[in-house]
């Protein structure tokens, strides 16, 4: 039975191997393995004891080899990949949409762009390529209060990393005008009334399915008032436009709400006005003028479809098609816009791009590429069933992406240095890329000093130190030469671990969404700025700077 333990764990190990490009972590394959074999649960630690020496003999194996041994010992895990990567993921047809599609994407401007804005650019996106037609960007800036004039460029630097394929670019703050003529006319037909209610009162009425007083004012009556609103009669607070809907509508949110208000008390950066829309009317009043077709957002929006239609009814005009999305739970990630802004005020974020931040360019930043991003989140569709986003899928398809371009580096985190008695000098030839020839090798020069991350010294025997010899502690600073044979390492179940020689490492500081690790990095490294490249038995990092060296970079992922 032992045997058959460890044909299964060679299987899972390669298959991981095979997968990644790299030998994984004990850790995901025995999950790997308890999950398909739960019937091994009870054998747990007999697993542990086995695992070291099976993903020492996948290390050994070159790339090709190990695709070659999965095919010949698990053929269906070999299998099972490539139909996972087949796997469709195209979206589903939209109606009516043969002749082309007329789409938008609407933020407002009070921040740059996350993950979760990132699904309705990339899906509107993903339809236009498809069906052809034209993708507005409108910039939905009609509120002062929630609009930072630095998120107006943030956020097309951010659609233009997305690789989003804009056609025009409108800005509701341009069209105000449009929007008073459309509010009169609506007065003009009874369907809007000026309320000069509290908001207080008017919530009461509200609730209790009764009219405020100001709904039954003739039209003329609410043309002078909606002139005063222009005229300086009101101030902020004092009179609002109301869509008449039905007063006794069994959603409460629907009922008589707000169409344009006054705001007076903060001035917009790029208009002079006091009067404004609010998003439902401003928004019925541009998907009709400029032509929309279909509409896909969250169905958190299904109460403003509702009440959005009536402004289509009102006018006679045929509403778009609108798709409307479950919700994506993102955790781990500072996504409020307001929490971001107030982070960044009191220092607790470096800016808008510190990693703890759901910012697409903190994504960015990180090493993240946005053809992964794109991937991920067409990969959910636009399904009405609210999911949780998965960091690992979004990790798999980046990986995929960077893994061949990112040369193989080591980093010795928390580092102890060691003196190594019996140890012949020697030059130890790593590989960049494992596979690559034409990428090279890298030379580190062994004299007799080392550093080691400090966690290996932990109950540590013998240690295998990768590409190069074996070791055995014999202190606190010191270890022994222990041969060269990797066979002698599998018996003693000697891990395989990075290292340096002191002359060849610089300072390196790695940070991550849970903190900073400091350590040393091979100097190499250091000439990748702004590109990714893989620590050992570490992760993939994206090179920052390297400056007076030492090298900064931000962790991506494994």
């Amino acid at each position: 039975m032992d045997g058959d333990i460890r044909r299964i764990l060679e299987e899972y190990a390669l298959q991981n191997a095979v997968k990644h490009a790299n030998v994984p972590r004990a850790g995901a394959v025995i999950g790997a393995v308890l999950g398909s074999h739960p019937e091994l649960r009870s054998r747990a630690k007999e697993l542990n004891e086995i695992i070291q020496s099976v993903l020492a003999d996948v290390e050994a194996l070159t790339p090709k080899e190990r695709e070659t041994r999965l095919l010949a010992i698990a053929p269906d895990l070999a299998a099972s990949m490539h139909q996972k990567k087949e796997r469709s993921t195209e979206l589903p047809s939209l109606p009516d949409a043969d002749c082309g599609v007329v789409m938008r994407f609407a933020p407002n401007p009070s921040g740059p762009l996350h993950l979760g804005h990132a699904r309705a650019s990339i899906l509107n996106d993903a339809y236009i390529r498809r069906y052809g037609g034209k993708y507005i960007y409108r910039i939905e800036d009609t509120d002062p209060k929630r609009v930072d004039p630095e998120a107006y460029e943030m956020v097309r630097d951010d659609l233009e990393w997305l690789g989003i394929g804009i056609s025009d670019i409108v800005y509701q703050s341009d069209r105000l005008d449009i929007y008073y003529t459309y509010a009169r006319q609506l007065i003009e037909l009874g369907g809007a009334y000026v309320c000069t209610c509290e908001a207080e009162r008017f919530r009461e009425l509200k609730i209790a399915k009764k009219a405020c007083p100001c709904r039954t004012l003739t039209p003329e009556e609410n043309l002078l008032r909606y002139e005063q609103m222009f005229n300086g009669t009101f101030i902020e607070g004092q009179a609002t436009i109301r869509i008449k809907t039905e007063i006794d509508h069994p959603d409460p949110a629907i009922r008589d709400f707000s169409a344009m208000r006054i705001v007076n008390s903060t001035l917009h950066p790029r208009v002079d006005a006091t009067v404004y829309p609010l998003m439902n009317f401003s928004v019925a009043i541009d998907d009709h003028l400029l032509g929309m077709t279909h509409v896909i957002r969250g169905k958190d929006h299904i109460a403003n479809t509702r009440r959005q239609r009536y402004i289509f009814d009102y006018f006679g005009w045929k509403p778009p098609h609108y798709l409307h999305y479950g919700r994506m739970s993102i955790e781990g990630l500072v996504l409020s816009t307001s929490s971001m802004h107030q982070g960044i005020s009191e220092g607790i974020y470096s800016g808008w791009d510190d990693i703890r931040l759901g910012t697409l360019r903190a994504l960015a930043r990180r090493g993240i590429r946005p053809e992964a991003v794109r991937a991920a989140i067409t990969e959910i569709g636009i399904g009405e069933t609210d999911i949780s986003f998965s960091w690992d899928n979004l990790f798999a398809k980046n990986r995929d992406i960077i893994d061949k371009e990112s040369n193989r580096y080591f980093f010795v985190p928390e580092p102890r240095s060691l003196r190594v008695e019996g140890a012949p000098d020697q030059i130890a030839e790593a590989p960049r890329y494992p596979g690559d020839e034409e990428r090279g090798l890298r030379k580190l020069h062994f004299t007799g000093d080392l550093l080691i991350p400090a966690s290996e010294m932990k109950d540590a025997g013998m240690i295998r130190l990768k590409d190069l010899f074996n070791i055995r502690i014999t202190g606190e600073r010191t270890a022994e030469f222990a041969g060269e044979s990797l066979a002698d390492a599998r018996a003693a179940k000697a891990p395989i671990i990075q290292w340096l020689p002191p002359e060849a490492a610089v300072p390196c500081r790695i940070l991550t969404p849970e903190g900073v690790i400091e350590g040393y990095a091979e100097a190499e490294a250091g000439e990748f700025v702004g590109r990714t490249v893989q620590f050992e038995r570490f992760g993939f990092v994206r090179i920052d700077s390297f400056e007076k060296g030492s090298i900064t970079a931000y962790f991506t992922h494994r």
